[in-house]
């Protein structure tokens, strides 16, 4: 039995330059909330504290963005909770909320309807 290695082509050479998009979009492994939106909702943040033993993080955005959001459950209630990276490191949360209502603000903040 032969064996047939494969040789590599040559390897594309691209400028430098800033990244297109696609490779941006394929860097990226979480989801991203769209744009504000006009008549967004202002959400109230509150400094994060801790407040119970554990918690669970049940969805998130991407991290490439300024701004990453988390969808958080403990103790039976949900959480938005926001970082803001923009200056230095924010941590804040929204209000606990029961799930139906934190689903509705968090598909609101991935919409951009909320912020």
């Amino acid at each position: 039995m032969t064996v047939v290695r494969k040789t590599p082509g040559p390897a594309k050479h691209r400028l430098p330059g800033p990244p297109d998009v696609l490779e941006l979009i394929m860097d990226c492994v979480g989801i991203h909330a769209a744009a504000k939106q006009p008549g967004c909702e202002e959400i109230r943040w509150f400094k994060s504290r801790p407040r119970a033993a554990s918690v669970r993080v049940r969805r998130h955005t991407c991290d490439c963005q300024p701004v990453a959001y988390e969808l958080c459950q403990a103790g039976g209630l949900m959480f938005v909770r926001r970082y803001d990276r923009s200056d230095g490191v924010l941590i804040e949360e929204s209000e606990w909320l029961r799930p139906p209502a934190a689903e509705h603000l968090w598909t609101r903040i991935l919409l951009g309807q909320s912020r």
